[in-house]
C-alpha cells in the first residue's frame, strides 16, 4: 500500500503529483499492461538484447 504523507497547508496536487510518482515507480501498471498480450519468449529475448545493446553503445559513446 502506498502511503503519502501530507503536511498541513501543504496543496493537494503537490500530494497527488507525489502519489503518482511513488505508484509509477512500483511498475505495477507496466506489468498489467505486459500481460494483457501473450509474447514469446524468443520475442522477449530479442527485445532483451536489443536493449543491452542501445545501453552499451551508450556507455561506449559516453567515454
Amino acid at each position: 500500500m502506498i502511503i503519502v504523507p501530507v503536511k498541513e497547508g501543504e496543496n493537494i496536487e503537490r500530494a497527488l503529483k507525489k502519489f503518482k510518482r511513488k505508484f509509477e515507480k512500483t511498475g505495477i501498471v507496466r506489468e498489467l499492461r505486459s500481460r494483457q498480450t501473450f509474447t514469446k519468449p524468443s520475442v522477449s529475448r530479442r527485445d532483451q538484447k536489443k536493449k543491452a545493446i542501445y545501453k552499451q553503445r551508450l556507455q561506449i559513446n559516453e567515454e
